[in-house]
């Protein structure tokens, strides 16, 4: 591949553009001159070798410039980054320039055999692997120092003078995409072939889990609705639900492991290699040598990074921790509270009454748990990680051990200290309505509004200086660069994940739960089909192999419910009455069942 480089022309009469590239207004001429350069330049010069041509609009040329590259360049940028395709033979291999021939659909004269998303990739790939060489600061900007082996596209984005880079939409692909996907209502699968041709990897998995976690409660759900039914009133007959809950939470996310499995290999990210991780933009120190890499680069002592984690991170959490417990008491009080006044008024507003100490309480754990994800994410970003999957773990784990009690240390409460089946029932079935009307909103219906009244007014200012209806490259790159930006499927997994533990937890109290998740779930399938295509710039596709660190949170709910389910059936008059002389020999049971 490296004889390949010296042939390689920069220069490509049909010029697709891919990616934009945004640079803050007032930008000096002088640093625009170097970064263009440096993306042309040869490889052999340490350059990126990519096009690049400024978007000339009615005003003239402005700060936004597209990014695209010539057809050989991206194959040669496929093997460097790693792409699995198929091969003639059916097999999945690792492109190669040197074995073009050899893989499916591939022809000189055939620019499709990347997809659009992958060339975005690439161009990601080779953009932020543009590092400096002897230069000492970027120039015109004295105090954005550089060194020997610093990303400068990274250093651009921290000091303010790039803005954003984003891969352009392909109208055309959207369209058809937006109309299989959610443009008519159906029963049947997502097109998550396409959604990973279009998005990316990282995305179709989400959407193929949601799928798959909504397909898997349909059987809780037929099994909760006549259960539900027929023992309304009868909160002591939940042993066989509780028994078919602990039992499904546990199979469905073994099946889902052989599922994405199939999706991956098929996908050609589950050979991928995984690529040497560069340090995050956010982490700084001073400068050092890497031992592995023996680059220069900033370096940060271990020993200060743990002392901020166990000594102010920790302590932090603990302290949200107590609060939500705090808050969790002022809730029962108002339970209290609403069921007195329920006893001394027997009315139809009395009775309305009970449901809404539940109904606060569940609008403030929403507000909390968006709080504190804030406060998380600067903790986590000041902890200063060294690597992306380190701050996006310590994030994650915070996130969850927070939202895990917030949402559901109430529910504990009433189940094992109380012992009341009926407010049980009555708090689970408030917390997850509640919390699935408010992240429709603030998910989905909020950010629309907005994105299509955005669009209301660029289409008049558009309409005001044309007649033609048709988006110019110029018209759609103003139109997408204002749109909000996605920033990672976690908000949407830890929806799921609480979702998984308001059905695997308590759910043989509340057989209807299932039924709701169903509900919700189908209405999300949509709305984030419709974000995705219609409110968001669209993503840079990122391969991977699986759903990460979620797996695993969703597995140790799965222990946790597990227990909570056996716990459940132990606690049940028709088991307890199998041990009237020995309490002890119930619990070993129970222990001996998990």
């Amino acid at each position: 591949m490296v004889e390949s480089w010296s042939f390689l022309d920069t220069v490509e009469s049909n010029f697709r553009p891919l990616v934009v590239i945004e640079l803050a207004k007032g930008t000096k001429e002088e640093t625009i001159k170097w970064l263009t350069k440096r993306i042309v330049d040869k490889k052999a010069d340490g350059g990126a070798q990519l096009l690049i041509k400024p978007l000339v609009t009615e005003n003239g040329v402005e700060n936004i410039y597209l990014v695209g590259a010539s057809h050989l360049r991206l194959l040669l940028g496929a093997e460097t980054v790693g792409l699995v395709k198929e091969c003639n033979d059916n097999s999945m291999r690792t492109f190669t320039y040197s074995s073009r021939k050899t893989f499916k659909h591939f022809a000189d004269d055939n620019h499709n055999f990347l997809t659009m998303a992958e060339c975005q990739y690439i161009i990601k790939h080779e953009l932020e692997n543009l590092r400096a060489k002897d230069e000492k600061m970027i120039p015109g900007y004295p105090q954005a120092k550089l060194y020997p082996g610093k990303s400068i596209v990274r250093r651009l984005l921290t000091s303010g003078v790039l803005l954003q880079i984003f891969p352009l939409h392909d109208r055309e692909e959207l369209k058809k995409l937006s109309h299989s996907w959610y443009g008519r209502v159906k029963v049947g699968y997502q097109p998550l072939d396409d959604i990973r041709c279009y998005f990316g990897e990282t995305i179709a998995l989400y959407f193929g889990f949601l799928e798959y976690f909504t397909f898997a409660l349909i059987p809780m759900a037929v099994i909760g609705i006549p259960y539900y039914v027929f023992a309304w009133e009868d909160y002591d007959k939940y042993v066989m639900f509780a028994t078919f809950n602990l039992l499904w939470s546990t199979v469905i996310l073994e099946v889902w492991k052989r599922i994405c499995a199939i999706l991956t290999y098929r996908w050609g990210t589950l050979l991928m290699k995984r690529q040497f991780e560069e340090p995050r933009p956010g982490f700084h120190g001073v400068l050092g040598i890497n031992p592995v890499t023996g680059r220069e680069e900033p370096v940060y002592s271990s020993i200060k990074r743990q002392l901020r984690i166990y000594l102010v991170s920790l302590p932090f959490v603990c302290l949200c921790l107590y609060f939500s417990l705090y808050v969790m008491m002022i809730y029962f009080d108002l339970e209290q509270w609403a069921l007195d006044y329920h006893q001394e008024n027997e009315s139809n507003f009395s009775s309305l009454m009970l449901y809404v100490p539940s109904i606060i309480y569940a609008v403030v754990i929403e507000i909390m748990n968006r709080i504190y994800r804030y406060a998380a994410e600067f903790l986590t970003s000041w902890e200063n990680h060294r690597l992306e999957s380190s701050y996006q773990n310590h994030l994650i784990l915070k996130v969850l051990v927070f939202n895990f009690l917030n949402c559901f240390a109430s529910l504990f409460y009433i189940a094992f200290v109380l012992f009341d089946m009926k407010l049980l029932r009555q708090s689970l079935a408030t917390l997850l309505i509640t919390s699935q009307i408010l992240n429709q909103f603030a998910e989905s219906l909020l950010p629309y509004w907005l994105q299509k009244r955005y669009n209301r007014k660029m289409k008049k200012s558009m309409c005001s200086k044309k007649t033609d209806t048709d988006l110019s490259l110029a018209e759609q790159v103003n139109m997408e660069k204002e749109m909000g930006t996605y920033l990672g499927t976690f908000d949407d997994y830890l929806e799921l994940f609480l979702q998984f533990g308001y059905v695997s937890l308590f759910s043989c109290v509340y057989p209807l739960a299932a039924v709701f998740a169903v509900l919700n779930n189908i209405t999300e399938i949509y709305s984030d089909a419709l974000k995705m295509c219609r409110v968001y710039k669209r993503p840079f596709a990122e391969p991977t192999a699986n759903i990460g660190v979620w797996q695993l949170a969703f597995e140790t709910m799965s222990v946790i419910s597990v227990v909570t389910n056996c716990i459940l059936i132990g606690m049940s008059p028709q088991v307890d009455a199998l041990f009237p002389d020995s309490k002890m020999d119930l619990v070993l049971t129970v222990a001996l069942v998990e």
